[in-house]
């Protein structure tokens, strides 16, 4: 607001689609009544439109210095802001990395970019940290590639059951320059939604914890499950003639208490760290799925940092990336190794025999169902290479 003597003089700029062009507008105001432009004085006329001119300059001047500093690589004074919500506990796989991705970045930008982590869903939560990092309300979340399915449906791969067999499989299968992996990194649908994904954190193959024992797709019949938000995880439980409920990371172990639900599947750690044992009797070590992670950022936003700044935050996540793989096994051994210690919750050892009969099930029936989601050839191949 700029003031002139006794009289308010209000500024509204909108910057068009083209970077000059833009439209000012200007209101008067004297004491408590506006006054129309044929009522006003000669004075009044001469500073409103002193001040019209003055607006204009100012506005194209700052158009012109952020194509400038825009030109040249940014201020390298600036400070930039990132701030990074998840759901999960600092110590889990996720929580992990993201300190990690944090510490080299700071460290590598010199301070040029500063990390706000928000764990445990202490800023957004399971169902609105997709919605803030599309309005860039936050710059990045690291959810379940699931969450993303709404958007890009192909993502639904990692989601496909009995994927990955070991942690060596996921490195080969979702590296970057795989089918996989460019479905992930090179998903059209995620960048119309201005998301960059940037990588692929592990959090570890799925258990099932239930309040009765499952050894066989029969012993899900007709339970209530909670899945991520994902058709193909929906097919998975209606095949298994369970009951797919979609429920938010934060309101599971509530509802598993509540007996709004009578199982869920997940990893050790992310069982573990919500007391998820502690309202289920049995846990079933199937492996039947895996819950990676993918770091994105708001593509905009990630656009509007310097080219060396873009460079450090794909090396950060690639860094912290290889941290992640590292500890993903060992946090989910120590999870599972706190359960059985506590030993309130049966934990059940699949024989061989049972979980390929619990695989044939899903194998492929419901890869197949997917072909056209998914991509045929992907899908052809994934299963050639089972064979």
């Amino acid at each position: 607001m700029h003031y002139f003597g006794s009289e308010h003089i209000f500024f509204d700029s909108v910057v068009l689609d083209e970077p000059d062009a833009m439209l000012v507008t200007y209101r008067l105001i004297n004491d408590d009544k506006e006054e129309t432009m044929q009522q006003h004085t000669r004075k009044s006329r001469l500073i409103g439109a002193t001040a019209i001119a003055l607006g204009v300059v100012l506005v194209l001047g700052s158009c012109s210095s952020a194509r400038g500093s825009a030109a040249s690589g940014g201020d390298e004074d600036e400070v930039y802001t990132i701030g990074f919500s998840h759901v999960t506990t600092t110590n889990t796989p996720k929580g992990a990395a993201a300190e990690k991705f944090k510490e080299i970045l700071e460290a590598s930008s010199d301070g040029r970019i500063e990390v706000e982590l928000y764990p445990n869903s202490s800023l957004y939560g399971d169902k609105d940290e997709l919605q803030a990092l599309q309005s860039n309300s936050i710059q990045m979340i690291a959810p379940a590639s699931a969450k993303f399915t709404t958007l890009a449906p192909q993502l639904q791969l990692l989601d496909l059951p009995f994927l990955f067999e070991s942690s060596e499989d996921i490195a080969e299968i979702a590296s970057r320059d795989s089918v996989v992996g460019k479905a992930i990194f090179e998903n059209e649908d995620l960048r119309a939604a201005k998301i960059k994904p940037l990588g692929l954190w592990d959090n570890g193959f799925k258990q099932m914890g239930a309040n009765v024992p499952i050894r066989a797709a029969a012993d899900m019949a007709g339970l209530s499950f909670r899945i991520q938000p994902a058709d193909v995880l929906v097919s998975q439980f209606e095949t298994w003639d369970a009951i797919p409920s979609i429920l938010a990371f934060a309101e599971v172990y509530s509802a598993l208490e509540q007996g709004v639900i009578n199982g869920q599947e997940n990893t050790w750690s992310n069982m573990e760290t919500q007391s998820m044992h502690t309202v289920q009797d049995f846990i079933t070590e199937s492996n039947h799925g895996y819950i990676g992670y993918i770091p994105a950022i708001n593509n905009d936003f990630f656009e509007s940092l310097p080219d060396d700044l873009q460079q450090l935050v794909l090396d950060a996540v690639d860094e912290s990336s290889t941290y992640n793989r590292e500890i993903a096994a060992q946090v989910n051994e120590e999870a599972k190794q706190a359960i059985i210690a506590e030993g309130s919750t049966e934990i059940i050892q699949l024989t061989d025999d049972e979980r390929d009969a619990l695989m044939a099930t899903v194998i492929p029936s419901v890869w197949e169902e997917y072909s056209e989601v998914l991509g045929p050839d992907i899908v052809a191949e994934l299963l050639a290479n089972r064979n």
